[in-house]
């Protein structure tokens, strides 16, 4: 069995991983180095290998760590709940993580573009099961008559892209409206907006 982490222990990981995000979501798999890691995490760069044993392994772990986060959101649609309040629920959820985690979102994005080499395992299973398991709770109150007839999975993939844009795509956005509106702003109720008369079955 393996022993516990010592508080030093914990807190070095976790500065070595912050320090992983902020240099991977700069650079870029590639770009980033262990030396720049290590530095940015205040550790000598044969510290940081005590923790972990390559470029790949850091990586490996803030993705997977970011894919939980990622997927909680969608875990909380809660099928008993009420249909269009559930998923209106979960585009502010990812709206928020987009808020308040741009540069995973950034890194995250940047790895499915390059095909997804360290995630792809995750994304055919644990990812693939949920979204399934969530599209049949959709569909059954679909064919229940409590909310519009939509594609489940496109309506999932829906909520992602126009949640997400806002981290991934920040300073197009910011930009365009300018510098002093914050994005977040008016994303919320608009967001809230297009998917209420999306989603009921009485939209006109």
């Amino acid at each position: 069995m393996q022993k516990p982490k010592t508080r030093i222990q914990e807190r070095n990981s976790r500065a070595i991983l912050d320090a992983g995000l902020h240099v991977f979501s700069q650079h870029g798999f590639r770009g980033a180095t262990l030396d720049q890691i290590a530095e940015l995490a205040g550790l000598s760069k044969p510290n940081l290998l005590y923790y972990f044993p390559s470029k790949d392994a850091v990586y490996a772990a803030i993705l997977s760590r970011l894919l939980e986060t990622w997927l909680d959101p969608l875990r909380q649609i809660d099928p008993a709940g009420e249909p269009v309040e559930e998923v209106l629920a979960y585009v502010h959820r990812k709206l928020k993580l987009s808020r308040d985690y741009p540069r995973e979102s950034r890194l995250f994005a940047n790895e499915v573009l390059q095909g997804a080499p360290h995630l792809l395992a995750r994304i055919e299973g644990p990812l693939k099961t949920l979204v399934n398991e969530k599209a049949t709770v959709l569909q059954g109150w679909m064919d229940e008559g409590r909310m519009a007839q939509l594609h489940p999975v496109h309506l999932i993939f829906s909520v992602w892209s126009l949640t997400q844009h806002y981290a991934d795509f920040d300073v197009q956005v910011r930009a365009v409206l300018g510098p002093n509106l914050d994005p977040f702003d008016a994303a919320g109720s608009f967001l809230d907006h297009m998917f209420r008369r999306t989603l009921s079955v009485n939209a006109t």
